[in-house]
């Protein structure tokens, strides 16, 4: 039978058998296994045969022709190929296999359609099926106001009819101006969820594809949606009769509550992106190891006080000299940054978008640095930021206390307006211990919780999102015990809170619920104080005397 490729493109080039299993990159040709040694035996040209699956997945070399890649260089975001390498142009760049890459991308992609199918859009799905709601309460609100002043107005005759119908009046354009406050957030969540959709099938479309330059276009929004909308809350109107007076009349009528529309922030909640793949079975290793050992500049004169994440290769250090110093894990000075005001900062973190924050009690600032400047942020009156940290939602958590150290908070700030103040419990006692020590390290915990490591009371003190005390950490049950001195704090991706007790230098876990797990013990740390952890739960801890940053494995 007669064919041509166009009309069957499902057989062997060579010998026509159909459902070949194996295909030619090069050559762009299907081939059957008997086949493939044939095809491989044309030395005019280069070949790569690879299972029919992963087809296409490597791409022509952009600088070489008919040279396929093999490798990606994660510094140039290119894919390369073996000469590439050999030029010496990606000399020192990090590389990894063209597959892993594609492999590892897509995991990110996974993750992102998961969330916002998942999580995401269900919300604003649910935010939006509450407007017909809001409308119709909108609707008899108004019936009942409108009957209510209808019913004062007959009691007043003619006299008073003007008087009344401005009263009814005033409510229709109060319901005008409501419902277009409540249309306009509607169709913003409309808008939004519209963009999810887009997302997911933006997702959905990159996830088919096996072309590593397309997909690696890709640039997660998720964050941007992760950030619920503030909530719509009004102050529905209420007529309020008064006893006649024929002299005073129109005092007499009554008056409606003025219109009040205002957001609520964290007026909705969501979980947090991890809350669904959150595996508490994931093994702590028996036997922590120190993989690396990063040495710096900080030492006994300048001692290193704390550690914050940029990435699995590089963390940020800050100690009791005015410099804040980027490393990368082979110990080499990758960056220094001097405080703008010349002055040590207390704490340093790193957001979600890659920026490093950090704090100045002395000059009451929280700043932040973008692209090698720095801005403030933040500037108190009365109060001194401490410790800082960056939570999922882009926010800032910041510790601070008055000038005279007799009152401790943690405020919630987005950009440089304040969202939420955490600072009493249910019964109006202090959260936070005052005065000296000062050290409250501070953590968001997978579950939105507020994690504090409060040294002068011994405890670690949780918050859940809305700022109510969850449970405090006195320390392990123990016949012996020991004085509990937590003097830093992290939390990891499945939701385990680790602390330093300062007193014996070991480090405690804990559950998400502040049930202790184990020791960290072996790893000989000397005076460790600043804790974080890097996307792959591995421990960095600094030695605060040494000037060491570790890095631990403590997961399986």
């Amino acid at each position: 039978m007669d064919r041509t490729w166009a009309q069957d493109v499902l057989r062997c080039r060579l010998c026509e058998t159909p459902g070949p299993p194996m295909y030619c990159d090069i050559c762009h040709v299907h081939l059957c296994k008997a086949c493939v040694g044939e095809h491989l035996s044309d030395e005019s040209t280069e070949h790569r045969v690879v299972p029919f699956k992963k087809r296409g997945f490597a791409p022509e070399c952009l600088k070489h022709s008919k040279k396929l890649c093999e490798l990606y260089c994660e510094h140039c975001n290119i894919s390369i190929c073996l000469e590439c390498v050999s030029t010496g142009e990606h000399l020192g760049h990090k590389q990894v296999e063209l597959l892993k890459s594609l492999e590892a991308k897509k995991e990110v992609l996974q993750k992102d359609l998961q969330e916002l199918e998942k999580l995401i859009y269900p919300k604003y799905q649910e935010i939006e099926s509450n407007f017909p709601v809001l409308k119709a309460d909108l609707k008899e609100n108004s019936k009942k106001v409108t009957a209510a002043i209808g019913k004062h107005g007959d009691i007043l005759h003619r006299e008073i009819d003007t008087a009344i119908n401005k009263l009814k009046s005033d409510v229709d354009e109060m319901e005008s101006k409501h419902l277009v406050a409540l249309n306009k957030h509607e169709n913003e969540i409309k808008c939004i969820c519209n963009e999810i959709t887009q997302s997911i099938a933006n997702l959905n479309k990159l996830l088919n594809s096996n072309d590593v330059s397309f997909v690696s276009t890709y640039q997660s929004r998720n964050a941007e949606f992760r950030r619920l909308p503030p909530k719509l809350t009004v102050s529905l109107p209420i007529f309020t009769p008064q006893k006649i007076n024929r002299e005073q009349i129109y005092q007499q009528i009554g008056s409606l509550s003025a219109l009040s529309i205002k957001t609520e922030e964290h007026g909705y909640t969501m979980d947090s992106p991890g809350a669904e793949s959150f595996s508490p079975d994931r093994p702590l290793i028996d036997v922590p190891l120190i993989i690396t050992d990063i040495k710096t500049k900080y030492g006994e004169s300048n001692e290193l006080l704390s550690v914050s994440c940029l990435s699995d290769d590089e963390v940020w250090t800050s100690g009791q000299d005015n410099m804040m110093r980027l490393y990368n894990l082979h110990s080499k000075l990758v960056k220094s940054i001097q405080t703008k005001s010349g002055n040590t900062p207390a704490d340093i973190a790193v957001t979600q978008s890659g920026e490093l924050v950090y704090t100045d009690p002395d000059d009451r600032t929280v700043n932040i640095v973008k692209d090698t400047k720095i801005q403030t942020v933040i500037r108190l009156q009365g109060w001194r930021p401490l410790y800082v940290c960056s939570t999922f939602s882009g926010d800032l958590l910041v510790v601070m206390v008055t000038d005279d150290i007799k009152q401790t908070k943690v405020v919630r700030y987005s950009g440089s307006t304040v969202k939420q103040t955490i600072q009493y419990d249910d019964k109006g006692q202090p959260l936070y211990s005052s005065d000296r020590p000062l050290c409250k390290y501070i953590s968001e915990n997978k579950n939105l919780d507020i994690c504090v490591a409060d040294l002068r009371a011994c405890a670690i003190v949780v918050v859940n999102q809305a700022g109510k005390l969850r449970f405090t950490y006195p320390g392990p049950p123990s016949t012996t015990k020991e004085l509990f001195l937590p003097i830093s704090i992290t939390t990891d991706s499945q939701g385990q809170i680790l602390t330093v007790n300062y007193n014996n230098c070991c480090i405690h876990i804990l559950d998400q619920d502040g049930q202790f797990l184990r020791y960290i013990d072996n790893c000989n740390l000397q005076q460790p104080l600043g804790l974080c952890v890097d996307t792959k739960d591995n421990l960095f801890v600094v030695e605060q005397n040494k000037g060491k940053v570790k890095k631990i494995q403590y997961y399986m």
